[in-house]
């Protein structure tokens, strides 16, 4: 009878597992799952979403539901909405990391299976419907990044139902909040996650727990891969929630250390697989034409003075050659995006993301907590690389008196809930990122685009305001952030469309 014992323990230990593997499924089922309180709000927030999407999808239909060889020329030569790529299209079009590798690890693997849709709707349709595709996944995104805020201030920073509503609405009426959702780019997905996580943080410290280690494992994997610098704000909301935990060997080696060297391991085999042999292409090419050029000045020069002299041709020619590089360079010089691009610290591989000449303070009030939150009427959604200079102005003074009262706001809440954990989890996603783009200047000069990427932090610390304040001051805040929602509602909704339908 002892000989089958190992046997029992073999089941025992398979039921075990496959009741945990049920059980991490059901949660996640649950946490997908829209309840009563959500589905209503989901539903108007998700109509809004799918109209402004939907617009951007009209706007190019003509152009990117061709089939085509050449998507990358395709998609990147024609989409214009500030300084958003249309880089998914090409990824989901004709599969490929198109996204760059080292900031972007993951993203093409998860796009790959709506790559495989695509190609198989090209063979019902005959057309390329990579843009209804996105638009839906996008919207499906946003709706979800709606749930998770909403959850987080109800059951996390424990604000009433409505006020969850009205901060909700708040966070959706700015300006680059609503532009990520209606553009192709990544920012979407990486707003869905970053809620995700907080919402996952903020749940375990109210249950006075720590992430565990495959919470820590999936919320990075999925997170970094999308972006890789967000991956630190895994990190950072695992050491809030789990303090000296953090530390312990097995946390330590299998929730950070173990994926971060995973992480960038495998964006170094991506770059050397599909990244370097096509730039190695581009530079034998560009060597190859820069011979020909050489050559065709040289036999210009022949042809039209009759040397026969080597030494005295080649000097010629290097004269002239020395001449064009100089005028390539004043006439780069003049150009908007060497002009706006910013100076970096060095020129290295990563280095160069950096910037030390954009203005801070100025980018810090017309574009961090102006263009990110409400859209500038001049230069409306251009790219900065094109036509946008780095700094616009407001034409009327009430626009930075709505800037000026957001801040506010956003300060008392921070004082409000300065005793809060969960608020200084959520306030490291947003150092870190002024750490990286104000601080070392990384996209400074386009900073609102990454709005998605930390702008949540205001209606989570504005909601500690609203649970701090009693009676008429609790009136007052609601009727004042729903009259900011409002104006900035619709002030940004109206030029989108402005700019879409034009």
């Amino acid at each position: 009878m002892h000989k089958s014992w190992p046997i029992f323990a073999v089941l025992s230990t398979e039921n075990m597992y496959f009741c945990g593997v049920l059980t991490t499924m059901k949660k996640i089922f649950q946490l997908f799952t829209l309840r009563r309180d959500e589905r209503w709000p989901a539903l108007v927030f998700g109509a809004l979403f799918s109209v402004l999407h939907g617009l951007n999808v009209w706007r190019y239909w003509d152009l990117f539901s061709v089939v085509s060889s050449h998507y990358h020329r395709l998609f990147v030569g024609n989409f214009r909405f500030s300084g958003f790529d249309p880089l998914t299209y090409e990824t989901i079009s004709a599969w490929t990391p198109a996204y760059n590798v080292y900031r972007h690890p993951l993203l093409a693997f998860f796009l790959w299976p709506l790559n495989q849709l695509d190609q198989g709707l090209i063979m019902l349709t005959g057309l390329n419907l990579a843009q209804v595709i996105v638009c839906a996944v996008w919207v499906l995104a946003a709706v979800y990044s709606f749930v998770f805020l909403y959850r987080i201030l109800r059951e996390v920073v424990e604000v009433k139902q409505w006020d969850a509503y009205l901060l909700a609405l708040l966070f959706f009426s700015f300006a680059y909040v609503l532009t990520t959702i209606a553009v192709p780019d990544h920012f979407c997905l990486s707003l869905m996650l970053l809620l995700l996580t907080l919402y996952v943080a903020g749940h375990r410290q109210r249950q006075g727990k720590g992430m565990s280690v495959l919470e820590a494992f999936l919320l990075f994997f999925f997170t970094a891969g999308v972006s890789l610098n967000n991956g630190l704000k895994v990190f950072a909301a695992a050491l809030l929630t789990n303090r000296w935990r953090f530390f312990r060997p097995k946390f330590l080696l299998l929730a950070v250390l173990l994926p971060a060297a995973l992480m960038w391991g495998f964006a170094r085999w991506e770059y050397r697989t599909f990244v370097w042999p096509k730039e190695m292409a581009r530079k034998a090419a560009k060597a190859r034409q820069v011979k020909r050029d050489h050559d065709a000045i040289w036999q210009q020069y022949v042809d039209s003075t009759g040397a026969k002299d080597t030494t005295e041709i080649r000097a010629e020619v290097n004269k002239i050659i020395r001449q064009k590089a100089i005028e390539k360079y004043r006439r780069d010089h003049r150009q908007v995006w060497n002009r706006n691009a910013g100076k970096p610290i060095a020129k290295g591989e990563f280095s160069r993301w950096t910037d030390i000449s954009t203005p801070r303070w100025e980018s810090t009030v017309e574009n961090v907590f102006g263009e990110s939150i409400q859209l500038h009427e001049d230069h409306l959604l251009q790219d900065v690389l094109r036509q946008r200079p780095v700094i616009v102005e407001y034409r009327h003074w009430w626009n930075y008196a709505a800037e000026c009262l957001l801040v506010g706001l956003f300060v008392v809440g921070i004082w409000c809930g300065r005793r809060e954990r969960f608020l200084w989890t959520a306030l490291s996603f947003f150092a870190l990122d002024a750490a990286l783009h104000v601080g070392l200047g990384f996209g400074l000069n386009e900073v609102y685009i990454m709005t998605a990427h930390w702008a949540f932090v205001i209606p989570i610390a504005i909601g500690y305001l609203m649970r701090s304040a009693r009676g008429p001051w609790l009136q007052l805040s609601r009727v004042v952030i729903f009259s900011l929602a409002v104006f900035l509602l619709v002030h940004n909704v109206q030029l989108m469309l402005q700019f879409m339908l034009k």
